[in-house]
């Protein structure tokens, strides 16, 4: 924001504006009208979360996209083929069946064991080992689906590493720029951003006041924001933040209004001037 309020204050005009101000209010005519800038609510810039190359770009610029919406794809063979086969291994039930069955054949005969040693047809040791014999199945059965549940974990995996291919739009917005094109080599950490996308609904509205106004503005309070020529028209907006750091050298504070734009008609990046409600 500070970049943006030292915009505001850079304006020629803007000194002769608090002094019409001021005078205004001394006189008791009309309530006092400042300048203004409507901004994107948020702008950025879209990168690749993995080297990887460009495999198809599914927006243009000046596109509206909903939040989620799939705006670029990455290659990802390699990692579409490891996915299918995590699934494969999550999903066999052989090593599963063959377990189940060893341990209910070893429990079985375990049973049978015990009748006959208690019929003294056999020795304890050959009770002893058909136990043996059903514990080591319960463990093999164990382990069997233990590795099931690492291949289930495994495919999970593989599809989080997948959908980084996949690159969504974080809000709903407009495409301001597209900078790379299907078949370039995009990265996070080296490479330029795909796309750059900016959020107009709301916007922010920023306005830069003489000290003198400070603790008369509250959050929450109402105004009126009229953007200057062509767009024009009177919109109501709400103040949503005031800052707590005075500007010393000018004797100024920013005020952040928010401004409903649901059907974009709204561009950002233009001037305006601010009225505030009592």
């Amino acid at each position: 924001m500070s970049a943006r309020i030292a915009k505001l204050r850079s304006w020629p005009r803007l000194p002769l504006a608090i002094l019409a101000a001021a005078c205004a209010l001394s006189a008791g005519a009309q309530p006092a009208e400042f300048d203004c800038m409507i901004e994107a609510r948020q702008q950025i810039e879209i990168r690749s979360p993995v080297e990887a190359i460009i495999e198809s770009i599914h927006v243009s610029r000046g596109d509206f996209v909903a939040k989620g919406a799939v705006i670029a794809m990455l290659q990802s063979g390699p990692e579409r083929a490891a996915l299918e086969l995590a699934k494969s291994r999550a999903r066999a039930q052989g090593e599963i069946k063959v377990a189940e069955a060893r341990l209910e054949l070893s429990r079985k005969k375990l049973g049978r064991a015990e009748g006959l040693f208690e019929q003294k047809f056999i020795s304890a040791n050959a009770r002893d080992e058909a136990r043996a014999d059903f514990e080591l199945a319960t463990e093999e059965l164990r382990r069997v689906r233990e590795n099931q549940r690492l291949a289930e974990l495994e495919a999970q995996r593989s599809g989080e590493v997948l959908a980084l291919r996949t690159i969504r739009s974080p809000f709903s917005g407009v495409v301001v720029e597209v900078l790379l094109k299907p078949g370039e080599f995009g990265a996070i950490t080296f490479k330029d951003p795909i796309m750059k996308l900016a959020e107009i609904n709301p916007l922010n509205v920023e306005v830069v006041l003489p000290v003198g106004h400070y603790g008369k503005i509250r959050a929450g309070q109402r105004a009126t924001v009229m953007p200057e020529t062509p767009i024009g028209g009177r919109f109501e907006t709400v103040v949503k933040v005031i800052d707590r750091v005075i500007d010393a050298a000018s004797g100024t504070f920013g005020v952040r209004l928010e401004l409903p734009n649901p059907k974009h008609a709204i561009p950002a990046g233009v001037r305006c001037r601010v009225q505030f409600g009592t």
